[in-house]
C-alpha cells in the first residue's frame, strides 16, 4: 500500500483541473436534485472509494483547529473550533485533499491538523478514545511536515499492524516547537503501546535520543 502511495503521489501531478471542473458540473447537478427530492429522503452519502481506485481498510477524516494562545479552552468551547475539512475512503481521495493542503511547516500561530478514522472525533472525551492515550514526540521547527506526512502514510497504509488500535494522528503547530501524537484505544495495553512507539521509531526514523511520551486521555483530562 505505501508502494501505492508513492506511485499516486507521483502520477498525480496535472489532473487536478479537469476533475475539478468536472466535479463542479457534476456537484452542480447533484445539488440542483438534492433540491427538487422532498427533504426526507437526503441523507448524508456514505463516503466509498470510486470505479479502480485503491481502497484504504478504514475511512479516515481530516479536521483542522485553530485557537487564540493563553485563552482558556473547555471541551465544548474546543469543539466549536475544530472544522472538519473531508472524508476519504481510498489511496486516490487522501492525496485529493492532502495535495490542496497547507504542509504544517507552513500553518501560522497555534493550528493543529487531525486524521482520525470516521466517526472518531478528535477529543478525548469520544467513546473511541477516552480510555486510551497518545505517543507525543516533540520537534524542532522545519521537521514537522516531514514527520506528518510519515506518520499519516503509515497509518493509512496499516503499518502499526495492532489490529483496531489506532484511532487517529495529530500535529500541533505552536510557536516554539512542533507536537506529533499518535492516538489508540486502549492505554492499559503495554503489548500494543510499546509496538507503536517502535513502529514510530522506524517510520519517522527518529534518533535513538528522541523523547517520546506516552500520555493517557485520562491524565491529559486531569
Amino acid at each position: 500500500l505505501s508502494f501505492y502511495f508513492t506511485r499516486l503521489k507521483d502520477d498525480d501531478s496535472g489532473d487536478h483541473d479537469q476533475n475539478e471542473e468536472n466535479n463542479t458540473q457534476k456537484d452542480s447537478e447533484k445539488e440542483k436534485n438534492d433540491r427538487e427530492k422532498p427533504q426526507s429522503t437526503t441523507k448524508r452519502k456514505a463516503v466509498v472509494p470510486g470505479p479502480a481506485e485503491h481502497p484504504l481498510q478504514y475511512n479516515y477524516t481530516f479536521w483542522y483547529s485553530r485557537r487564540t494562545p493563553g485563552r482558556p479552552t473547555s471541551s465544548q468551547s474546543y469543539e466549536q473550533n475544530i472544522k472538519q475539512i473531508g472524508t476519504f475512503a481510498s489511496v486516490e481521495q487522501f492525496w485529493r485533499f492532502y495535495s490542496h493542503m497547507v504542509r504544517p511547516g507552513d500553518l501560522t500561530g497555534h493550528s493543529d491538523f487531525h486524521l482520525f478514522k470516521e466517526g472518531i472525533k478528535p477529543m478525548w472525551e469520544d467513546d473511541a478514545n477516552k480510555n486510551g492515550g497518545k505517543w507525543i514526540i516533540r520537534l524542532r521547527k522545519g521537521l514537522a511536515s516531514r514527520c506528518w506526512e510519515n506518520l499519516i502514510l503509515a497509518m493509512l497504509g496499516e503499518q502499526f499492524m495492532v489490529g483496531e488500535e489506532i484511532c487517529g494522528a495529530v500535529v500541533s503547530v505552536r510557536f516554539q516547537e512542533d507536537i506529533i501524537s499518535i492516538w489508540n484505544k486502549t492505554a492499559s495495553d503495554q503489548a500494543t503501546t510499546a509496538r507503536i512507539r517502535d513502529t514510530l521509531r522506524r517510520v519517522l526514523n527518529l534518533p535513538p535520543n528522541t523523547i517520546m511520551e506516552y500520555k493517557t486521555h485520562t491524565d491529559s483530562i486531569k
